[in-house]
């Protein structure tokens, strides 16, 4: 067993200001030496363009290309290498698993990951230059793999193929783009139509005033909207995107739609997803789809839930009081995993080794 952690990271402020606060925290970082020494052994497939990507960026979201330049500033990098390692626009994806079980007011979600990409943040964020206030773990820094805004949305994604890539956004920068841009399941529906996909998702979406989530299945070619309570590594509609071996996602799916008999309290929703016995909590590591971190939100209440690891018990924090200015005393969450593989944010992890 491997003892980890996740930073938890404060800051309420402009974009600008918020993407320096990042750069100086990461400078000199361990993620970011093995950052550098993976692309030694995993060249890019896909080109950088600043006038593009700005251009983008510029139209959807101005205020994250401001994020980037403080984080340019605060790294001393030129633009290009920014967004090589954090644009989120253009970049490959590999497998990963991933589960989302929603019920009566929260949405719990496993991600399903390899170690050596982990950043361990937890980020929450309060802008003052436009854009809703977020919380939610961190992807390539300045992406979301899951999270809840202030507006009551809830979001996670999970992993379908990675065939036939297009130009567009990769799923952690579409994260931050719902959160900071929506106030409800129906704005992130749309905004998901509008934008290019770089790769083939599904995006749960849970809010206040949804009586069912809506799931939104994409891929460059297409984006197809349904609605649903459980999701893992296979789309519903757009089949013809599936990939050939569908049996442990159908599996973790069963296990999910099996305990919907009476109905699940969020605590024993946590239980099923967190549990290393309960058939969905993955220790696929080495595959790039074992559960690194269970997240649960409750969008009503405005709270939210974090843990590390299998058959562990949740951090649990005031989203609401936060924003209400009143920071959380603990700036690190901790936990377990059945693995010895090395973790981007605490050990040397590049590709040479195990």
């Amino acid at each position: 067993m491997k003892q980890i952690y996740a930073d938890v990271i404060q800051f309420r402020g402009t974009h600008y200001d918020f993407g320096f606060h990042q750069g100086k925290l990461i400078k000199d970082s361990i993620l970011v030496q093995n950052r550098e020494r993976q692309w030694k052994v995993r060249k890019p497939l896909f080109n950088i363009d600043l006038e593009e990507t700005q251009h983008v960026f510029k139209k959807l979201a101005p205020f994250i290309w401001e994020e980037f330049l403080g984080l340019q500033d605060a790294l001393e990098w030129p633009m290009e290498k920014v967004l090589l390692e954090f644009g989120g626009y253009r970049v490959n994806i590999l497998p990963s698993g991933c589960s989302i079980y929603v019920g009566n007011g929260y949405m719990i979600r496993n991600y399903d990951y390899h170690p050596k990409t982990y950043d361990g943040r937890f980020v929450i964020y309060q802008p003052s230059d436009g854009g809703y206030a977020t919380c939610g773990f961190t992807q390539k820094i300045t992406g979301r793999s899951d999270g809840l805004n202030e507006k009551g949305l809830s979001m996670g994604y999970t992993f379908m193929n990675r065939r036939r890539p297009g130009n567009g956004f990769i799923c952690h920068m579409i994260g931050r783009l719902i959160f900071e841009l929506c106030a409800s399941a129906e704005e992130a529906v749309d905004l998901l139509k509008e934008i290019p996909h770089r790769g083939s998702f599904s995006y749960v979406l849970y809010d206040t005033n949804s009586a069912l989530p809506s799931i939104v299945e994409t891929s460059p070619r297409r984006v197809e909207v349904r609605q649903g309570l459980s999701c893992t590594n296979h789309f519903h509609l757009l089949t013809e995107e599936n990939r050939r071996v569908l049996d442990d996602s159908k599996k973790r799916m069963q296990a999910m739609e099996d305990n919907r008999i009476d109905g699940l309290s969020g605590e024993q929703a946590f239980r099923l997803l967190n549990d290393t016995d309960q058939g969905v909590f993955s220790k696929l590591y080495g595959s790039w789809a074992g559960t690194i971190h269970t997240s649960a939100y409750f969008p009503k209440e405005m709270s939210a839930w974090l843990a590390l690891g299998g058959d562990q018990e949740p951090t649990k924090f005031d989203f609401s009081q936060w924003l209400k200015g009143e920071d959380l005393g603990f700036d690190r969450v901790e936990g377990l995993v059945d693995t010895d593989i090395p973790f981007l944010n605490m050990e040397k992890a590049d590709w040479y080794q195990k």
